[in-house]
C-alpha cells in the first residue's frame, strides 16, 4: 500500500501543475537518503504480507458478497493492539501481527510484527504466524464473515448482488458501470487516486480479459451483462466504442486491479550492493512464479461425447481464473492490474504523435521491470538489452551528485510517471527530513520487483520487495513460497549464484506466464550456469578473481527450460532451484526437525512445478466446471460463486482435504 498522507488532494488539473515541483523535490530528497545512508550496514531481515478478502454470506439466498465493513474490523484490531502496547505481556498475539488498510473497503493487509531475523529456525515461525492472523481476523468479524485469501473475487462487478451492504455503480471516482465507489477505501488518497488515473488517462481503464471458451460460450462472446446504453457519465459511451473488446471479460475500473491479493515478500539487505544484488536475481524469478507448465484436467461431466481430457496450464502459485462472473482464459492476476492503473495517455501509449506529453511509455506503472540494478562482476551491460525511458535531466543530476549511471538511470525511469495524488498541505517539505515526495512516484511505480530506500530517521535499512506471487487459499501454501523464495535468497548470497539473462527474456518470460493452455513444450529462458566459477559459454573465459565470465555471447549463457526444470533440474543441462536449496541446508548444521519442516514446503513447491499437485487457478476451474449448475458457457453464477467460496473458506480452515492441491500435506484447522 502506497503513502497514506493527510489533507487536501488536489484534482488532477491542479495536481500535475505541480508534477515538476513533487519530481524535482522528490530527487533531492532521494540523494539525501543516498548520502546519508549509501555506507549503511544492516543484519538480514525480511518479512511477508498476506492480503485477505472478508466475505459475507448469505445461506438462505445461496449468496457470497463481499463485507465493506472492514474497517470496524480494523479500528477492533489497532484497539485492540495498543490495549497490549499500554499493558506488555497481557496480550503477546495480538503484538506478533500488524495490520494495515489497503485499496478495497473488503481487503485486509497483515504482516508480522517485527521482521524476522536470518536463521532458519525463523522460517518455522511464519505458518504459525498467518494462522494467528486469520484467527486474529475472525475475532472481529460477524458469523457469517469469513476472512479468505482469494487472489480475485469471482463475481466482482457481475450482475446482481455482490457487496454487503448493496450498493449501485454510480459513484463519481470511477465512473465504473459494474462497481461502485463505496467499494474503495474511504481514505483520500484511494478515491483521488482512482479518479486521476481516468482523468490524467482521458479515459476510463480498459481491461479486456480473454474469456475462456467452452462448449457453450457464444462465438463470438458480447457479454450481455454490460449496460450497453448507460449514460450516467460521459464515459458510459466508452464501452460501445469500442473500449470493450468481443471475445473478452470487459473490466473498467481500479477495482479489478487493486482489488486483487498477492504475497509479497520484503528483504532487509545488508547494505546497499545486497539489496541491489537480491533486486537483479530474484527479478529473473518473477515470471517463474506465476509461470506456466502443463497438466491435465478431467472434465467428468463431458463434452459432446461424455467424458474429454482438455490441456490445461498450472502455475506455482496462479490462483485468478475468474472475473466479474466469468471464467477467463488466463489464470493470473498481473495484466489486470497492469490494466487497472493505466494512466497512459493515448500520445504515452504510442496511439498518437507526442504533442503534449514527454515520452512513449511501453508499459503502464504496474508491470515488469526494465532495468537491472546491481554492478557487481557478474552483471554485463549487455542484459539490459531494452531501450529504457528515462528523464535524462533527472538521470545527469544523479550522476553529477554522485550516484552510478545505473542506478541513477533507474531513478530517472521511475520519475518519468507524474505524481497521481498530491495533497495540499504537503507540497512544500523540508528535503533533508522528508521522503514523501520520493516517495509519492516511488509507490505508484508497481513491478515484479521494487528497491527501496531506507525512511528517514528510522533503523530500517535499503529493501527489496519481491511482488509476482499470487495469494494462495491455506496459510500452508503461502508459507510454503515464502520459504521457497528465503531460502533461494540465502543460497543466492552464500553460492554467489548468477541468474542474470538479458531484461528482454525476462519480459518475454512475464508475456508467457499469463497463457492458459500452454502447450506441454512450452519453455521459458533460464540461465544454463548459475554459479560464477562456471563459463558463460564454450571458450569464454573466466576471471580467477571473481570467477564471473569476462567473454562470449550472453546468448549462449541461457536457454529455454520448462518450469520443472528451473525448479526441479533436468539431471543434464540444469540443477534445478530446489536442489540447489538442498545442497546448502545440507552444508549447514540444520537439526531434524528443523530440515523435515522445510522439507514439506519444498515438496509442495516441486510437486507444483511438476505438475503433481494443482495450483489454486485449475482447483477452481475444475470446481466450476464439475458443479451441477454449470451450463459449460463459461458462466460463474451467484449459486456455483457461493458453493466455491463456501468450500474455499472450508479449505482455508483446514476442514477439508484436498489432495489434488495440497496431497497429503497437514493443513491444521484454524
Amino acid at each position: 500500500m502506497g503513502l497514506l498522507s493527510n489533507g487536501t488532494p488536489l484534482h488532477w488539473n491542479d495536481a500535475k501543475k505541480h508534477a515538476d515541483h513533487v519530481r524535482a523535490h522528490g530527487i533531492q530528497q532521494f540523494l539525501t537518503i543516498f548520502h546519508n545512508l549509501k555506507n549503511q550496514k544492516d543484519q538480514l531481515l525480511w518479512g511477508d504480507e498476506i492480503e485477505y478478502m472478508v466475505v459475507a454470506f448469505d445461506d438462505e439466498n445461496k449468496n457470497a458478497k463481499l463485507s465493506l465493513r472492514v474497517f470496524e474490523v480494523l479500528d477492533a484490531l489497532y484497539k485492540e493492539q495498543r490495549e497490549a502496547e499500554t499493558h506488555l505481556g497481557t496480550n503477546d498475539e495480538i503484538l506478533q501481527t500488524a495490520w494495515h488498510p489497503e485499496y478495497g473497503r473488503f481487503m485486509l493487509e497483515a504482516t508480522p510484527g517485527a521482521p524476522y531475523g536470518s536463521t532458519l529456525r525463523d522460517l518455522l515461525n511464519v505458518e504459525p504466524n498467518m494462522r494467528l492472523r486469520r484467527v486474529l481476523a475472525q475475532k472481529y468479524l460477524k458469523p457469517n464473515e469469513i476472512p479468505l485469501t482469494i487472489t480475485s473475487y469471482p463475481r466482482l462487478g457481475a450482475s446482481g448482488q455482490f457487496l454487503e451492504p448493496h450498493h449501485e455503480p454510480n459513484g463519481d471516482a470511477a465512473r465504473s458501470m459494474f462497481v461502485p465507489d463505496e467499494i474503495i477505501n474511504p481514505h483520500a488518497r484511494f478515491p483521488t487516486l482512482t479518479a486521476n488515473i481516468r482523468r490524467r488517462r482521458g479515459a476510463k481503464v480498459a481491461i479486456n480479459v480473454p474469456i475462456f471458451h467452452d462448449v457453450n460460450t457464444p462465438r463470438p462472446f458480447i457479454d450481455p451483462t454490460i449496460p450497453w446504453d448507460r449514460n450516467l457519465f460521459p464515459e458510459d459511451s466508452e464501452a460501445r466504442a469500442g473500449a470493450a473488446l468481443p471475445d473478452h471479460i470487459y473490466l473498467d475500473a481500479m477495482a479489478f486491479g487493486m482489488g486483487c491479493c498477492c504475497l509479497q515478500i520484503t528483504f532487509q539487505a545488508c547494505n546497499i550492493e545486497e539489496a541491489r544484488r537480491l533486486y537483479d536475481q530474484l527479478a529473473t524469478l518473477g515470471p517463474i512464479m506465476v509461470g506456466v507448465v502443463e497438466g491435465w484436467r478431467m472434465n467428468v461431466k463431458g463434452g459432446c461425447c461424455g467424458c474429454w481430457m482438455e490441456k490445461l496450464c498450472l502455475a506455482l502459485t496462479a490462483a485468478a481464473p475468474i472475473y466479474r462472473g466469468y471464467l477467463a482464459d488466463v489464470d493470473c492476476r498481473w495484466n489486470v492490474i497492469a490494466g487497472s492503473v493505466d494512466d497512459r495517455t493515448e500520445e504515452e501509449r504510442g496511439l498518437k504523435p507526442l504533442k503534449n506529453n514527454r515520452y512513449v511509455i511501453s508499459k503502464s506503472r504496474y508491470d515488469s521491470i526494465d532495468s537491472y540494478l546491481s554492478t557487481d562482476a557478474t552483471f554485463r551491460p549487455e542484459y539490459n538489452d531494452i531501450p529504457l525511458v528515462f528523464d535524462n535531466d533527472i538521470r545527469q543530476t544523479l550522476v553529477d551528485n554522485g550516484v552510478d549511471n545505473q542506478l541513477a538511470r533507474h531513478v530517472a525511469h521511475l520519475f518519468i510517471r507524474d505524481p497521481l495524488v498530491i495533497f495540499e498541505e504537503s507540497l512544500d517539505q523540508d528535503d533533508m527530513i522528508s521522503s514523501d515526495h520520493f516517495e509519492n512516484i516511488q509507490s505508484t511505480n508497481w513491478q515484479t520487483m521494487r528497491f527501496k530506500p531506507p525512511p528517514p530517521g528510522s533503523s530500517i535499512g535499503w529493501r527489496v520487495e519481491f511482488r509476482s506471487m499470487e495469494v494462495q487459499m491455506t496459510d500452508f501454501e503461502n508459507a510454503a513460497f515464502a520459504t521457497f523464495i528465503v531460502l533461494l535468497t540465502r543460497v543466492i548470497l552464500s553460492f554467489g549464484l548468477n541468474f542474470y539473462v538479458p531484461i528482454s527474456k525476462v519480459d518475454e518470460n512475464m508475456k508467457k506466464a499469463h497463457k492458459r493452455g500452454a502447450a506441454i513444450n512450452e519453455k521459458f529462458y533460464f540461465r544454463k550456469n548459475v554459479f560464477p566459477s562456471q563459463t558463460a559459454a564454450e571458450g569464454a573465459t573466466s576471471d580467477t578473481s571473481n570467477g564471473a565470465a569476462k567473454s562470449g555471447k550472453v546468448e549462449d549463457e541461457y536457454d529455454l527450460f520448462t518450469i520443472n526444470e528451473i525448479i526441479n533440474g533436468n539431471g543434464t543441462t540444469f540443477r534445478g532451484l530446489i536442489p540447489l536449496i538442498e545442497s546448502y541446508l545440507n552444508s549447514l548444521n540444520v537439526d531434524i526437525e528443523t530440515r523435515c519442516d522445510l522439507s514439506k514446503y519444498l515438496e509442495l513447491v516441486r510437486k507444483r512445478a511438476d505438475g503433481t499437485l494443482v495450483t489454486g487457478a485449475t482447483w477452481m476451474r475444475n470446481f466450476v466446471q464439475n458443479h451441477p449448475y454449470y451450463r459449460q458457457d463459461s458462466v460463474v453464477s451467484q449459486e456455483i460463486n457461493y458453493d466455491l467460496v463456501r468450500e474455499i473458506a472450508r479449505i482455508g480452515r483446514g476442514e477439508v482435504i484436498v489432495p489434488e492441491l495440497l496431497g497429503n500435506f497437514n493443513v491444521a484447522k484454524k
